[in-house]
């Protein structure tokens, strides 16, 4: 801000100029907008009335200061109407008298204050009129640089497009909303094999591919209805010789100014080959690259849409086909000889039911499956699976070798809207299990009841280690009585599974299930203890008999390598005499025993523990090999026993029967063996038992098997042997 020197002499007032122009900076400010602060607007006008008053003092008067100042005013912007008439009023009524109170009486004074006034109001709208010029011309020139910069970019980029429309390696192709082609590039043209001046007189909808043509018809009204603005598929189009094109389409929709569909711009992309790719890609992941056939995953993918689509009363079966020995094939003959094999099986397998529409996949290694969709029931898949047993049991060549194959098959079948594809293969799967286990080469159909008693038989399968740790097993006895004078002389330890749910079950539920999963050596190990512990607890209270307690061995157990220390830690730790402790082992898991095995019994009879073998006279005895097994009882197999009936039924088998278990008796007797007749069930049964000099005998007759109490109540009476 340009310094003004102050007036001299006692006429010029400095602090009224101060004051004055204070006053005149908070009208300024109150008037109207000020970009400058309020110190700042208070020295610019401190210097304003400074400069007017030394218009006042000059020896020549000038109006000119009058005239800058309101120039200067609207300079800064301060050019509302109400400023101006502030300023003119003020200096005519205030001026004098605050900033030149010497001279506020003369009449030249106020003469020169009216010319300042006059001056001021023609500077301020001389400045106002000019800047309002300077203004207009300066929005004039920016308007016409703004239609030239916006005719030059619409120039510029109609030359883009054009330029990009021209060489372009897609198709570009513009139509109007009925479809007709109005332009398209080279590449469009040569994609499609016409001429541009061809496609010009073309209708886009007649270069639509048969196959989409009616979805594609809509998206484009849609599109051209205004509804979209742009959209992008992949689709075929004809070529002009009549082949197919893919192509990746990209329509957009260009309006307007009023928002009316006006025309369409299609780009197109030729993507024949990565199509190919593709599908050649798809068709790898779904099927399988040995046999050709459908894979896992287009099978269930097939399945799925045949739930997903299924009416109610539509039927879905499976025939889950598995071939029988092929591990041993591929052993003994060789992978490449198993896949060449695999090859002709699914070729045959797809051949047998070509003409009937139904899907032939393979689930991976030997396993195939057939969908029979849409059947009239289960003698439709019948019908399939035994013409797939046909297919696959005839001779197989390959290479020089000729090959018998057969396969097994579950068979299941039934309303789609009863079941899950989920389902449906667990069935089939479990289905195929009991093929196999029938005997193989055969079809077996899935039957409800029995997969609920397999699904039963593997939960109590699954329960048993937990219920061994929870000791849920018990242990009831059944006497072994003498024949001679009905003494109780032994008991045997038959095992029970307290099931918190299902109650009291037998061990015919649940013995064969822990040989099959090995847990059999664990709960023999149990029973063994238990059945110690309780007959020493017998001894202990009756130390005047000696009842002894016979415990079954698995054959598992009897092979385990530690059932002599087993046995030996379960005497110890009880207490039982060796003598007291019977083990029974069936005659198969006996004979043929070699080895460490028949260490182990002999072992076990070192022990001092007797040796008895069960269910005598089933098995394939060798004499001369019985005799060397450190055994001490034989118990005569239940079948035998109960053939020798007093009700006339059979009296010849009756007889038979009878001779075989005399011949039985005098051969253990011969062999220095105890014989216990099973199965004892009548009083005449006891009596030509004893006749036939048995030893003891063990059945309801004599009692049925009961809790250790109930024993040792037996004991209390004295009904044991001394």
């Amino acid at each position: 801000m340009p310094a003004v020197p102050e007036p001299s002499g006692d006429d010029f007032s400095r602090s009224g100029a101060q004051a004055y122009a204070a006053e005149w900076a908070r009208a300024v400010r109150r008037l109207g907008f000020v970009p400058l602060s309020a110190a700042e607007t208070e020295r610019l006008l401190l210097v304003h009335t400074v400069r007017l008053a030394q218009g006042l003092l000059a020896g020549t008067f000038s109006a000119e200061p009058g005239e800058d100042v309101g120039r200067a005013l609207v300079e800064a912007h301060l050019a509302e109407p109400g400023v101006l008439d502030w300023s003119v009023r003020a200096l005519g009524e205030r001026f004098l008298p605050e900033v030149l109170p010497a001279r506020a009486a003369s009449p030249a004074a106020r003469e020169r204050v009216a010319a300042l006034q006059g001056a001021l109001s023609a500077g301020f709208a001389r400045a106002l009129r000019d800047r309002t010029f300077s203004q207009q011309e300066r929005i004039a020139r920016s308007a016409w640089q703004a239609r030239d910069t916006v005719e030059q970019a619409l120039r510029d980029s109609e030359a883009r497009f054009r330029a990009v429309f021209i060489g372009a390696a897609i198709g570009i192709g513009i139509a109007g909303v009925d479809g007709t082609i109005l332009d398209v590039n080279q590449s469009f043209a040569d994609m499609l094999g016409y001429t541009m001046e061809e496609l010009r007189e073309i209708n886009v909808a007649s270069l639509f591919h048969p196959d989409d043509a009616a979805g594609m018809w809509e998206l484009y009204q849609e599109l051209i209805e205004g509804k979209h603005d742009r959209a992008r598929v992949e689709k075929r189009y004809y070529r002009k010789d009549g082949s197919i094109v893919w192509t990746d389409l990209a329509v957009s929709l260009i309006r307007y100014d009023d928002g009316r569909p006006r025309f369409t711009v299609a780009m197109i992309e030729d993507i024949t080959e990565r199509y190919e790719l593709q599908q050649r890609l798809r068709f790898q992941a779904l099927h399988d690259p040995l046999t050709g056939l459908p894979n896992r995953t287009l099978f269930f993918e097939t399945l799925g849409h045949v739930f997903e689509t299924a009416r109610p009363e539509q039927r879905v079966g499976i025939c889950f086909l598995d071939l029988d020995g092929f591990k041993a094939i591929n052993d003994s003959l060789g992978h490449d000889l198993g896949d060449r094999l695999l090859i002709v099986i699914g070729r045959r397998l797809a051949d047998c039911v070509a003409g009937r529409g139904h899907l032939v996949a393979r689930m991976g290694g030997d396993e195939f499956v057939i969908l029979v969709d849409s059947g009239d029931g289960i003698d439709d898949a019948v019908e399939v699976a035994e013409l797939a047993l046909a297919a696959v049991s005839a001779p197989v060549h390959v290479g020089d070798q000729q090959l018998a194959v057969s396969a097994s098959i579950g068979i299941v079948e039934c309303p789609a809207a009863e079941t899950s594809a989920s389902e449906l293969m667990k069935a089939a799967d479990t289905t195929l299990y009991w093929a196999k286990a029938e005997g193989r080469g055969r079809w077996a159909v899935y039957d409800p009841e029995r997969s609920a008693a397999d699904i039963a038989r593997s939960a109590l399968a699954a329960g048993l280690p937990a219920a061994l740790d929870r000791g849920e097993f018990v242990l009831h006895y059944q006497p072994i009585v003498s024949l001679l004078d009905g003494a109780m002389v032994a008991v045997e330890a038959l095992v029970r599974w307290q099931h918190p749910e299902l109650g009291l079950i037998g061990p015919d539920r649940f013995i064969g299930l822990a040989e099959e999963t090995g847990l059999i050596v664990r709960l023999g190990a149990w029973v063994l203890r238990q059945a110690c512990r309780d007959a020493e607890s017998w001894r202990r209270a009756y130390p005047d008999t000696r009842l002894v307690v016979s415990v079954n061995l698995a054959a598992r157990q009897a092979d385990d390598p530690a059932i002599v220390e087993t046995v030996a830690e379960g005497l110890r730790t009880t207490g039982l005499p060796a003598d007291l402790l019977q083990l029974e082992l069936t005659e198969s898991a006996v004979m043929g025993t070699a080895g460490e095995p028949l260490r182990a019994l002999h072992q076990l009879a070192d022990l001092g523990v007797r040796l008895a073998i069960d269910d005598f006279g089933t098995g394939y005895s060798n004499l001369a090999y019985l005799r060397r097994l450190p055994i001490h009882c034989v118990k005569l197999a239940g079948p035998f026993v109960e053939g020798i009936r007093a009700d006339g039924v059979d009296a010849a088998a009756d007889h038979r029967d009878e001779r075989i278990v005399d011949a039985l008796v005098r051969l253990a007797h011969a062999l220095e063996l105890w014989v216990t007749a099973e199965a004892v069930e009548t009083g005449v049964q006891a009596e030509r038992l004893r006749a036939l000099r048995c030893d003891t005998g063990q059945g309801r007759w004599f009692g049925p098997p009961v809790p250790a109490d109930q024993i040792r109540g037996r004991l209390a009476k004295g009904e044991a042997a001394a």
